[in-house]
């Protein structure tokens, strides 16, 4: 009979996909046992807006998410003998008993922070650290990657990019033996529903606006539109999978605020359709990228990704062009990127 496997997690952040997460490990608690023989405990959550709490043995998860749901905050999760409230982040991830520390916390591509110190403390407590979090990855990843081998922890991230859609995992592991020459992706749903929706004749006034009320897009658009999360997510694929050194300031960034209902209409003419294409491509012995409004041929595979769907093309020596394509956010499938890194690490102790 195989023994269950305790695999004790800390969250840091506990917004959309933190309690993702903690839905899906509810969901699969039966199946995660039958078939990997592991069983998840949450000992800690920490958020910087929400509370914290650490129990060694384990938080109730129907309790977390239930009063999460009511109140907003961890204020009135029941007392319990042993029960820890109100440690920092910090705390939380260098004095938790946790084997693996989930940094799902807001996102800052400019600085990295403060996820890139919740990563660097994971490691330097001998701890795993599995992201959606993209700016350690973005900003910092050849220190961090440094870092977990020295500490001889593993180093997860695949919710960084195309959320649960295993874009990363592709690259790294299906792919594996091939030389990747070239990356293009649609890996902002945001601009890619606009762009489908001035192709049926909207305005991008009133794309965005509809983009907004779908929850799309934020209130304040600038990260999407004018492409600066693409422009993230091109510099994980170019340092990771291609093994560049680029900053999010090394991109030729150009958004797609400019386009217009004349710009949609002359490619239509062409047979051609608008994407914003974030591209990695090698150059004279160094890695570049690039986002841009890309006008593609009909027949191309990403020019039949409409929505708020993303999509990848990997050109590689073997096998020409191999394209995938699914969600690239939402609270169950970024929750199902951690989910997997889980597994890996698990299997790979």
């Amino acid at each position: 009979m195989t023994t269950l496997r305790v695999h004790r997690l800390a969250l840091i952040g506990f917004g959309t996909v933190g309690q993702g997460l903690v839905e899906i490990l509810q969901s699969k608690q039966a199946e995660l046992a039958g078939r990997y023989g592991v069983q998840f405990h949450v000992v800690a959550v920490s958020d910087l807006l929400k509370g914290s709490l650490y129990h060694p043995n384990g938080l109730d998860l129907n309790a977390l998410l239930n009063t999460v749901r009511r109140t907003g905050r961890l204020d009135d999760y029941p007392a319990v003998p042993g029960l820890q409230r109100g440690w920092d982040s910090l705390t939380t991830i260098r004095h938790s008993n946790a084997h693996t520390v989930v940094e799902v916390s807001w996102t800052d591509v400019q600085t990295g922070q403060p996820a890139i110190s919740h990563v660097r403390a994971a490691f330097e407590a001998g701890k795993h650290a599995v992201l959606t979090n993209k700016g350690p990855v973005a900003l910092a990843y050849r220190e961090l990657a440094d870092l977990a081998v020295a500490r001889g922890v593993q180093f997860r991230f695949e919710g960084t990019v195309m959320s649960g859609t295993p874009t990363i995992r592709l690259a790294r592991q299906a792919l594996a033996g091939c030389d990747i020459l070239e990356i293009k992706g649609i890996l902002n749903g945001t601009t890619n529903f606009i762009l489908t929706r001035m192709e049926e004749g909207h305005s991008y006034a009133d794309a965005l606006a509809e983009a907004q009320r779908l929850g799309y897009a934020e209130a304040d658009p600038t990260a999407d539109v004018e492409g600066w999360d693409a422009a993230g997510k091109a510099v994980i694929l170019a340092n990771v999978v291609m093994g560049g050194s680029l900053r999010v300031a090394d991109v030729d960034r150009t958004g797609i605020s400019g386009l217009t209902q004349e710009d949609v209409a002359a490619a239509r003419a062409a047979g051609e359709r608008w994407k914003l294409i974030a591209r990695v491509w090698r150059e004279g012995g160094a890695v570049r990228a690039s986002v841009k409004p890309t006008r593609l041929p009909l027949s191309h595979p990403l020019a039949g990704v409409g929505g708020p769907i993303n999509a990848c093309t990997f050109t590689t020596d073997l096998l020409g062009e191999v394209t995938l394509v699914g969600p690239g956010a939402g609270r169950i499938e970024t929750g199902y990127a951690v989910l997997g890194d889980l597994l890996d690490i698990v299997a790979r102790p």
